[in-house]
């Protein structure tokens, strides 16, 4: 488990031979990108596109509607989104500037939750 402040991407790259599961935290402000559409044969040719269409965290118009509601005793209502097949664009600077092969793509599933209210006693119970 990683807060955002870790490239999550990279160390699940560095990890990858081993049997674990990487969940982190991303920021706000993350666009990641869909995953690559199927080739279509054009007779103008060209590279194939790399990455799908852009999933900004700030923009709920680029998500689709991917979700679950339901209700809690604890939490009141509960909504569930999730996003699979997401990845960053990769740039080589910070985690990734001296990667010498081509950049990875990335996957994972974006997960976002929402609730009504915390429990009134979390808080209390954590510091006591």
């Amino acid at each position: 488990m990683l807060d955002a402040g870790y490239e999550a991407p990279r160390i699940a790259r560095l990890l990858r031979d081993l049997p674990v599961e990487i969940m982190g935290r991303l920021r706000s402000d993350r666009v990641l990108r869909r995953a690559t559409p199927l080739r279509v044969y054009q007779a103008q040719g060209g590279r194939p596109a790399k990455h799908g269409g852009e999933f900004v965290f700030g923009d709920p118009a680029t998500w689709g509607a991917e979700h679950m509601v339901t209700v809690t005793r604890r939490y009141g209502q509960v909504q569930a989104q999730a996003w699979d097949r997401l990845h960053p664009r990769l740039t080589r600077r910070a985690a990734w500037v001296s990667h010498d092969e081509p950049l990875p793509l990335i996957a994972g599933t974006a997960i976002r939750l929402t609730v009504d209210h915390l429990p009134s006693r979390g808080l209390e119970n954590k510091l006591s």
